[in-house]
């Protein structure tokens, strides 16, 4: 028997949503249609999203979701309408029609909980690398043994950019990766957390996330030979590249604060 969270935005029951249901032996829990019924109640193992009539509120929800990097499976409840609108950007693990019968609706289920969990236990619980160790299970990161007290999105933000060492996302992308489809505001966005999170590395960590001009952002290692893991154009990224997001000063638009922590990451380098 498994935990099913049913999301609807109506007042049926369900089985007048997905009858089927009633004849299997899970234990449903229905709650609204939105992202915190998903993260602040009991962890389910599997998610129904009820969208066979409001198909934007589900599509807003699925892409939200898989913004989130949840590992509980997604199943969208689509009418015969539906499952032609429904494309794979939607971020559902797999669609069902509402008239599906008690038989695929378990296989469907077992194969969607299945998979994830084939998925996580291929994954690692840590992240490693130059002294930085980003913990997925307890949502914690520490760089060389000392712990960084991170928001939320800046720790979503540093463990993305860690799992593709090297690999450069626009600030687009990352707004896509780790704020959801459903974040309306700028990439600024993107560049407030990553000078936050420089600051929190520590200057002499900061180049860990280099910035690529008029591109956007990587996780850059440190070389084992204690070199920067570079390849010298983005090597200097994060003293001139900072010119992209150091010029939007903080997150209140102060100039003058930029100018200081310019001035002191130059004084860094310096040093160094």
């Amino acid at each position: 028997m498994s935990n099913v969270l049913l999301l609807t935005s109506g007042r049926e029951s369900p089985a007048d949503i997905l009858p089927s249901l009633s004849l299997l032996p899970h234990a449903i829990r229905v709650a609204p249609t939105a992202v915190e019924s998903v993260i602040s109640g009991p962890a389910p193992d599997a998610v129904l999203v009820d969208a066979r009539r409001d198909l934007a509120l589900a599509r807003r929800v699925l892409m939200t979701l898989r913004g989130t990097a949840s590992a509980v499976p997604v199943i969208a409840i689509v009418t015969d309408g539906g499952w032609a609108a429904v494309s794979a950007d939607w971020g559902a693990d797999d669609l069902i029609l509402h008239t599906a019968g008690p038989a695929e609706v378990e296989a469907r289920l077992r194969l969607a909980i299945g998979r994830r969990s084939l998925e996580a236990a291929q994954l690692p619980d840590e992240i490693r690398s130059s002294g930085l160790v980003v913990n997925e299970a307890t949502y914690s990161a520490r760089m060389n043994g000392r712990s960084l007290d991170l928001t939320f999105k800046e720790f979503e933000l540093l463990k993305f950019l860690a799992q593709h060492p090297g690999r450069v996302f626009s600030r687009a992308q990352l707004l896509q990766e780790v704020w959801g489809y459903d974040y309306f505001g700028g990439t600024r966005t993107v560049d407030v957390h990553v000078r936050r999170l420089r600051a929190k590395l520590g200057a002499e960590n900061e180049a860990l996330i280099g910035t690529v001009r008029n591109v956007g952002y990587r996780f850059v290692p440190v070389k084992t030979g204690g070199g920067r893991g570079t390849d010298g154009t983005v090597s200097e990224a994060s003293a001139d590249g900072e010119g992209q997001d150091g010029a939007l000063g903080d997150s209140d638009g102060s100039q003058s604060d930029a100018a200081a922590a310019r001035g002191q990451r130059a004084m860094a380098h310096a040093d160094r």
